[in-house]
């Protein structure tokens, strides 16, 4: 069987299985959600297929559970771990592409008046809950779990400084 081309999708859904211990396509689809979303969104049916893929490349074994609804349960093989093992220690960088719509509305000549305060209001909003998820849990969360909520505090700061620099554009063209 030819090795299987893994994407980041399929790592997601490697990592959370592995965290989970057992988890059905829904239940990762769940976690990923509740967990990852906010910096790795991940749309429901990629969530499927990749389990599905996973599964044909021996990544993955499923059991069906007798009770309820008939579901499949996945687990890691030994092949998947290793896997997802190999991804962890990869240092590769690879480049983000931020995705930011309000950013390519202004490229496109959108204009800031209209686009900075709604902007400012959401990242600032955003910014808040994430300052509030690290006061209320922060200490419950593994070290890399913490960081990357971290991340997201720093770049929620960002994106605010960011919008409020972009509504005072009037303000700084006058002051040259």
């Amino acid at each position: 069987m030819a090795e299987p081309r893994l994407t980041t999708s399929s790592f997601l859904v490697l990592g959370i299985i592995d965290k989970l211990g057992e988890a059905s396509a829904y239940d990762v689809k769940v976690e990923a959600g509740r967990t990852v979303a906010p910096f790795w969104s991940v749309p429901h049916a990629q969530v499927y297929a990749q389990c599905d893929r996973l599964l044909a490349a021996g990544l993955l074994s499923q059991v069906r559970q007798e009770s309820g609804r008939n579901r499949r349960v996945l687990t890691l093989t030994d092949e998947g771990r290793r896997a997802l093992g190999q991804w962890l220690a990869d240092p590769e960088f690879v480049p983000v592409e931020a995705r930011e719509r309000g950013i390519l509305k202004l490229w496109f000549g959108g204009r800031p008046e209209l686009l900075a305060p709604v902007q400012l209001a959401e990242h600032e909003g955003t910014l808040e809950k994430y300052q509030q998820l690290a006061g209320d849990v922060g200490e419950l969360l593994t070290p890399g779990q913490r960081e990357a909520l971290e991340f997201g505090i720093r770049y929620e700061r960002m994106m605010v400084d960011f919008w409020d620099w972009v509504r005072h554009r009037d303000e700084r063209a006058t002051d040259h």
